[in-house]
């Protein structure tokens, strides 16, 4: 499995951009609560690799808490035979250390 970590800068650049989607892994509760503006909430517990919005010219980095449950989704994406290997290390805590602003 290949796994490529992303810092919360590199992810806020991304997503600057406008050529990323940001799959946040967490439950509804945890993202209803606070989230990084414009991810898209796709829990673990009812994670569907079919459903990801790949192959449609976006860049698909995953996140969650703090970087455990998106590599799980990963790991589950690459076995199902798609070539998704981004995530923010450290998750919605990381991205809150370094200061990046999140919504409610």
């Amino acid at each position: 499995m290949t796994v490529i970590n992303l810092t919360p800068e590199e992810v806020q650049a991304a997503l600057e951009g406008g050529d990323t989607l940001l799959i946040d892994v967490r439950e509804p509760g945890e993202f209803d609560a606070e989230r990084i503006e414009g991810a898209i909430n796709m829990p673990l517990s009812s994670f569907d690799p079919a459903a990801l919005p790949v192959g449609q010219g976006k860049r698909v980095i995953l996140s969650c808490a703090g970087g455990v449950r998106s590599v799980t989704a990963l790991n589950a994406a690459q076995g199902a035979g798609l070539s998704l290997e981004e995530h923010l290390a450290g998750g919605l805590r990381a991205w809150k250390m370094a200061g990046l602003p999140t919504e409610s």
